[in-house]
């Protein structure tokens, strides 16, 4: 494919539903006809395909260089979309939906037989659903009539994209088309939760929705799978129940290790290593919070915001990530943050990006 449509759509500019349908009728029509569009949702740029055609989900599998055993997620515009997709909704499931849809929020429920392609769920007998809250992806999944399967829109294994030039940059000429829709707002992508007989809540995936979020909404209790915790180790021979939860991804080209640990410990151990790499001759990255950036010194820094506003950082991740190849980084350190709130999510993919590695140093982690 010699070149890639591209639609630049600004929903600032763009107040009216009519209006932003009538710009997306070509993409709409090209998932349609079974072809592979990106656009952008709240979280991350989605590549979207209908979920009902093998073939059109089999080219999203093979722009992304994506792994067979793992799941998609399926968008929707509407909640009567779900009762041609799944067996039932349980009120647990129901509550959490009336609490944070549209948003970055996906629910894994059973699907029913033969209305998707088995593609999608990965031979499981559940598949995740969400409906984003972005006014392009709403109205282009709604003017296309179809449910979407849509994992992000880079590379398998490469930094998410929260920029149309990202995709651009990683799936240019081997997709459909991109729909540009602006910069993307929550920067990771959604939560995904698995509601159990019980009534309690597995999240399968750290994301825009809290923990502590989705405990107040639920009223019950809310669990991270055990395979999310950093002890747990490697899914190696296990099928994932969700995307993000088997392989590595996000990983930027270079050496990335994470440090966590005591504040002067630490920042004496990224200051000395940041030295050492650089006699080695490599260039050397930092990813670090406001309240320490200053006492770093590399050939590129990229800032993650406050340590009190972690939605700065998980905004921020993955252009950061990417700046650092843009910048020819080998070498990269990042700080630690606290997993509580979106720390959890950004943690989650911090580790992903480094390989679970992670430098622990005395005291507690910050």
């Amino acid at each position: 494919m010699p070149s890639t449509p591209y639609w630049l759509i600004d929903p600032a500019t763009t107040a009216e539903l009519s209006e932003l349908q009538e710009r997306l009728k070509e993409a709409a029509e090209l998932l349609r006809g079974g072809g592979v569009v990106a656009f952008p949702t709240e979280t991350v740029y989605g590549l979207g395909a209908d979920a009902r055609l093998t073939s059109a989900v089999e080219a999203v599998f093979a722009a992304k260089g994506r792994p067979s055993d793992n799941p998609l997620i399926v968008h929707i515009s509407k909640n009567e979309q779900l009762e041609g997709l799944v067996k039932q909704v349980s009120p647990a499931a129901r509550k959490l939906m009336d609490a944070f849809w549209p948003g970055p929020l996906t629910v894994v429920l059973p699907v029913k037989p033969d209305v998707l392609s088995p593609r999608v769920t990965a031979g499981l007998d559940t598949v995740g659903i969400r409906m984003p809250d972005h006014p392009v992806a709403l109205a282009l999944i709604e003017e296309s009539g179809c449910p979407v399967a849509a994992p992000s829109a880079n590379r398998s294994g490469r930094p998410s994209p929260t920029l149309a030039s990202h995709v651009l940059e990683d799936l240019g000429g081997s997709i459909d088309g991109i729909v540009d829709g602006g910069a993307t707002g929550v920067g990771v992508e959604s939560t995904v939760v698995q509601v159990l007989e019980d009534g309690s809540v597995t999240v399968l995936r750290p994301g825009g929705v809290t923990l502590e979020q989705l405990a107040q909404a639920a009223g019950v209790p809310v669990h991270l799978d055990p395979a999310l915790l950093p002890e747990s180790g490697s899914m190696s021979g296990q099928a994932p129940r969700a995307p993000g939860m088997k392989y590595t991804h996000y990983a930027p080209k270079g050496t990335l290790r994470i440090v966590t640990g005591e504040p002067a410990e630490v920042s004496e151990w990224i200051r000395r290593s940041l030295q050492e790499a650089a006699e080695r001759g490599e260039r050397t990255g930092i990813l670090a919070f406001d309240e320490h950036i200053d006492n770093y010194r590399a050939d590129c820094t990229e800032s993650l915001g406050s340590l009190s506003d972690l939605g700065t950082a998980a905004h921020r991740l993955y252009a950061a990530l990417r700046r650092m190849d843009e910048e020819q980084i080998s070498f990269i350190v990042s700080e630690a943050c606290p997993e509580d709130g979106l720390g959890a999510a950004i943690m989650n993919r911090l580790r992903k990006a480094a390989g679970q590695t992670v430098i622990h140093l005395g005291g507690n982690a910050r």
